[in-house]
């Protein structure tokens, strides 16, 4: 069985498309803001929060916000999808929500924090349990296992 086989497999309930929809939806979204609105919350906010390279990180996390965001909706290798975007939420919880906490304190963090740590859950959830049957996914293992047989 090959890696991307073995990294498609899910025991997940169809349910799970609910998780892949919030989340794929909130990345797609922000991914193409990034470009939209560079301004605010792509380069210009992150040159804001002193980010290195604001011009190149602001097109390129947006890039992966977009790309993998889409495939977490197909549900197409969701869980190498969810690495790059568990990068994204770590590094924005870090500079964005750490510094609230250091300011305001727990309760001012945690309201300004919710969307980042629901992201950030439902991610590790699809990590864990892939993309369920209803995805792209499902299609890659069901077809390698019913695809043709070599006999001896």
């Amino acid at each position: 069985m090959s890696a991307i086989a073995k990294l498609s497999i899910s025991q997940a309930p169809a349910a799970v498309i609910l998780i892949r929809l919030m989340v794929g939806l909130v990345f797609l979204s922000e991914g193409i803001q990034k470009f939209l609105f560079a301004d605010k919350v792509g380069a210009g906010r992150f040159a804001k929060i002193g980010l290195p390279s604001p011009e190149f990180l602001g097109p390129c996390v947006g890039g992966f916000e977009a790309v993998c965001g889409t495939l977490v909706i197909l549900g197409l290798l969701t869980r190498l999808a969810s690495i790059p975007l568990l990068s994204i939420m770590v590094v924005a919880i870090y500079t964005t929500k750490l510094p609230i906490f250091l300011e305001s304190g727990l309760w001012k963090m945690a309201h300004e924090a919710r969307t980042d740590f629901a992201m950030l859950l439902g991610l590790l959830f699809l990590l864990i349990v892939g993309a369920g049957p209803w995805s792209g996914d499902a299609r890659i293992t069901k077809n390698r296992s019913n695809g043709p047989r070599r006999t001896n």
